[in-house]
């Protein structure tokens, strides 16, 4: 069967525990659906305890389990109810993707003191302080943990960096340290050296680190037997620490973990290839220049359609293209707002669902609908409304039971493209026609084994049926606007 993989909560999911149950109660209707792999957002306490979404993590031991940061359970609920969600997947033969963030630290016991340098916050590599000593929060004891599971003990040298000083105004401040007299290598130039994102960045040159986190990858899969990692915030990471990370994972549980990398460079094709490069393919990449252009084209209805797979990760290398439509960071309010507008979703689902190439994900919100409220930039309160995306079960199903076989592609008019899929020896095949303007239609071959064949649009949009010519050819319409997927009965 295809592989599908679903992205189970955004930036904004209700708190009081319900995720991990939802998860539990839905695995019938995703395994339905044909959904093969359920993405779980971080399932460590956060800062913010029970009200943290898990992208500041504080205590990667704490699934859930003790009195941390004002709670027991995180968000989304305690251990045992995330222990039966990954039970109750894995039972339907989903896989589990666990979200792991390893680039910093939040929410610190205990202030300690040490030398940092001041940088500028656009040239990180510019220093603009002398040598000085500042107070930041960098013990971590974890008190409520009690060195359960692990005695680690973080302090200032585990760091890179931190963004808080007492006392002192919000900067970047890099602390000096014994491995090296900069940041970490990192793949790129932006910001001089975008190795510091937040908090207390992780310092991954630190011998002592890399033994604990390789040593909490293994304590992690024991614990829940995920069978895959979203690696978050990779291009702030060094690429050699991931290689030796995920080697090591894999080596020590005996499986060839999934592993796909948050990279989040739109409109930058040659930044997720030289990731994959310098990381030896160890990992895929989410395609964020397919959702770029998405974004774009559904933005403007005179978006060429012939070019909707220009320099995107799944047009240069399939293999490793994880591709989204949305998700939490694109999604409305977010820092990397960029969300794909509600009429083209369909069209977009289309595209990554029932073509060949590519890794789909599905964005929570798109299948199930979403509503919530947040300040945007200018300050003003906004309340968000996301729409389940029309007709995407029966785009999810028609991947499950339709996408298959040979692929044949009619790229020849700028608002109107299709492709067929001829099917394989268990599945039959499906036309699917697509239009960001007119009603349209396209001629197109599905092949002699479909020869006086009567096709039905899958997706409910149109009713009448076609009849196939000798040859399996058909003119094959789509409503204004919208996707049609045509099946033989």
């Amino acid at each position: 069967m295809n592989g599908t993989m679903i992205q189970f909560f955004h930036w904004y999911t209700p708190g009081d525990s319900f995720l991990w149950k939802h998860v539990n109660e839905s695995v019938s209707y995703l395994a339905d659906l044909g959904i093969t792999a359920v993405w779980l957002p971080p399932a460590y306490k956060a800062i913010s305890g029970g009200y943290g979404v898990g992208y500041g993590p504080y205590d990667l031991f704490d699934l859930g389990e003790f009195d941390q940061k004002g709670s027991v359970p995180t968000k989304y609920g305690n251990k045992d109810e995330y222990l039966d969600a990954i039970k109750a997947l894995k039972s339907h033969n989903m896989q589990v993707i666990v979200d792991i963030v390893l680039n910093h630290k939040a929410g610190g016991d205990e202030l300690e003191t040490f030398q940092v340098v001041q940088v500028d916050q656009n040239n990180r590599n510019k220093v603009i302080s002398d040598v000085m000593e500042i107070e930041s929060y960098t013990k971590f004891t974890f008190p409520g943990r009690q060195k359960k599971y692990s005695d680690f003990e973080w302090n200032f040298t585990c760091f890179t960096g931190v963004d808080y000083a007492e006392g002192k105004d919000p900067g970047i401040y890099r602390i000096i340290n014994d491995y090296g007299d900069n940041w970490d290598e990192i793949v790129n130039d932006e910001k001089g050296n975008y190795d510091f994102l937040m908090y207390d960045d992780i310092e991954h040159r630190n011998p002592f680190v890399r033994k604990e986190l390789n040593y909490w990858g293994k304590w992690y899969h024991d614990q829940t037997g995920f069978d895959g990692v979203r690696l978050d915030a990779v291009k702030h990471i060094s690429p050699d620490f991931y290689k030796e990370w995920l080697n090591n994972l894999r080596s020590n549980v005996g499986e060839n973990i999934f592993a796909v990398g948050e990279y989040w460079a739109p409109g930058f094709l040659k930044l997720l290839e030289a990731y994959i490069d310098s990381t030896d393919g160890c990992m895929s990449l989410f395609d964020s220049s397919l959702q770029n252009n998405l974004h774009t084209a559904s933005k403007n209805p005179d978006y060429d359609l012939r070019e909707i797979f220009t320099e995107t990760l799944v047009g240069s290398r399939p293999d490793k293209a994880v591709t989204v439509v949305d998700n939490h960071d694109t999604q409305p309010l977010q820092a990397l707002e960029a969300p794909v507008d509600t009429w083209f979703k369909p069209i977009a689902y289309a595209l990554i669902l029932l073509r060949n190439d590519g890794y789909p994900c599905v964005f929570y919100p798109d299948l199930y609908g979403a509503s919530y409220k947040d300040h945007g930039k200018d300050g003003k309160e906004y309340e968000i409304v996301l729409e389940k995306v029309d007709a995407i079960e029966a785009l999810l199903k028609a991947r499950k039971d339709y996408a298959y076989g040979e692929q044949q592609d009619y790229f020849d008019d700028a608002h109107c493209i299709g492709w067929v899929r001829k099917g394989d020896k268990e599945h039959g095949g499906c036309a699917v026609v697509l239009s960001n303007k007119d009603k349209n239609h396209k001629s197109m071959e599905m092949g002699k084994i479909y020869a006086g064949k009567t096709f039905f649009d899958f997706t409910g949009h149109l009713q009448d049926k076609i009849v196939a010519d000798k040859n399996g050819r058909a003119d094959f319409p789509c409503p204004a606007g919208n996707v049609s997927v045509w099946v033989a009965e």
